[in-house]
């Protein structure tokens, strides 16, 4: 008979304890592992399903680096939310942990945002301009798990457009609130107050999970969580900078990067703007000096605020137009 070595022992004492507190049968499980099939790689990661989601409408080739780089883009949307959630959910909440998630949040975003050199000069513009047509009325700006990202960070009111904003103070009604919320007049008519078949869709789908998730958050989103801390954790340097740099990198770095795309595909030497897919008025809407939107309000002075994201909006147009 083979002598076990004690380590091993110890583990399957370890291990028998544990399935015995949970009723479960350890012999069954040790079955299970004589039976089962070693793991790989490309089962672990689903991979061959993964690569089968690039689903090309058109035969133009950049039409793929297009549709990869978007789902790459969910994914890390969906790792940022992962992060957000645990930050939403711990109970004893110190500025260390809070910290450290703020960073790792930060460093998608970041990734993101360097990346998008891929969408701005990673495609040929003729081929990008051809394809476009048979995306419609499908949009960037339909990216559900974005809003959720900004649901998940400050209160609805925060979300408002700001030339209606101050209305809000103390508007309890979360829907005539998010009925306001500054994204919907990006794929609006103005004049006519009609909106395009791009919001339409995206309302119908949506918008019963951003009120469920704007109710649910109503007073537990970051903004709040930081707001609550012990009035030492609130004045930690790095948790500060951290939700600044937070705040920077989503409502001015991101939303500039994709004023670059369009600059270089929806504007022609003739300075024309052609409409972003969708419909959506991307000069109106993308700018955030136009929109000022900061999760953190709070933690910017009045000028830095007024000023939101203004010079390098100002100088990029200026230059291109």
């Amino acid at each position: 008979m083979r002598e076990i070595k004690p380590e091993i022992a110890d583990k399957v004492f370890q291990l028998e304890e544990k399935f015995k507190n949970s009723g479960q049968d350890l012999g069954s499980y040790l079955d299970g592992l004589l039976y089962d099939k070693y793991l790989t790689y490309w089962d672990y990661i689903n991979l061959d399903t993964l690569l089968s989601l690039q689903k090309p409408l058109t035969h133009f080739p950049d039409e793929e680096i297009f549709i990869g780089y978007h789902q790459i883009t969910e994914l890390y949307f969906k790792l940022i939310i992962h992060e957000q959630k645990q930050i939403l959910e711990k109970e004893d909440l110190t500025a260390e942990f809070f910290i450290q998630k703020l960073n790792r949040i930060i460093r998608y975003f970041r990734i993101l945002t360097d990346s998008f050199d891929v969408m701005i000069r990673g495609m040929e513009r003729e081929q990008f301009l051809k394809f476009r047509m048979a995306l419609l009325p499908a949009s960037g700006f339909q990216s559900a798990q974005f809003r959720m990202i900004e649901l998940y960070s400050t209160p609805l009111k925060n979300l408002v457009h700001k030339e209606v904003r101050e209305e809000f103070d103390n508007n309890i009604n979360l829907e005539e609130v998010f009925d306001n919320i500054y994204w919907k007049r990006g794929a609006t008519d103005l004049s006519t107050g009609e909106k395009t078949l791009t919001l339409k869709q995206f309302e119908k789908r949506y918008t019963p999970r951003f009120l469920r998730i704007a109710n649910e958050h109503r007073e537990n989103t970051i903004f709040h969580r930081y707001e609550r801390l012990s009035s030492e954790e609130k004045n930690n340097k790095n948790l500060i900078e951290a939700l600044r740099n937070l705040d920077v990198a989503v409502n001015v770095n991101w939303l500039l990067i994709h004023i670059g795309a369009a600059q270089r595909y929806l504007v022609n030497k003739n300075n024309s703007v052609a409409p972003a897919t969708g419909g959506t008025n991307w000069k109106e809407f993308l700018p955030p000096s136009f929109q000022r939107i900061s999760f953190f309000p709070q933690l910017w002075s009045e000028e830095e605020l007024k000023t939101w994201g203004k010079e390098w909006v100002e100088e990029t147009f200026n230059n291109k137009n």
